[in-house]
C-alpha cells in the first residue's frame, strides 16, 4: 500500500514532510482535504486512534476565529462536526501507513514509521 499524506500544501509542515518523503526514495499519495474534503470515516478513525484533542489543530486561526459557543464544550463528536466543516482545523499533516496513522511532522517518528 502506497502511504497516502493528508494535509493542505501550503502548509510548511506539510511542505517538510513531503520533502522527507521524496529525499527518503518513499512513494506517496498526496489528500489535498481543503479541496478534496475529508470523509467521517477516516476523520473518526484518526480521533479513536489518537484523540480528538490531537487531530483538532486549537492553535491555528480557522479554530481561533471560532465563537467561543462553538469552542465550549468540546468532545470527539463536536469536534469531528468542526473538522469536517472546516478541514483545516485537522492538524496537519496525517500520515496513512495503511495500518496506523502520524499525526503531524517530526523526522524521528518518520524515520522509525519506515524501519524495517
Amino acid at each position: 500500500m502506497t502511504p497516502t499524506l493528508y494535509g493542505i500544501p501550503n502548509c510548511d509542515t506539510v511542505k517538510k514532510a513531503r520533502v522527507w518523503l521524496d529525499e527518503h526514495g518513499r512513494a506517496f499519495t498526496f489528500h489535498d482535504y481543503k479541496k478534496a474534503g475529508i470523509d467521517r470515516a477516516s476523520l473518526e478513525g484518526w480521533v479513536a486512534e489518537h484523540g480528538w484533542e490531537v487531530v483538532l489543530n486549537r492553535n491555528g486561526t480557522t479554530f481561533k476565529a471560532l465563537d467561543a459557543a462553538e469552542k465550549a464544550d468540546l468532545n470527539a463528536e463536536k469536534a469531528v462536526g468542526l473538522m469536517l466543516a472546516q478541514p483545516s482545523m485537522i492538524k496537519r499533516p496525517v500520515l496513512d501507513l495503511g495500518d496506523r496513522t502520524i499525526v503531524g511532522f517530526k523526522p524521528v517518528i518518520y524515520d522509525a514509521a519506515f524501519e524495517g
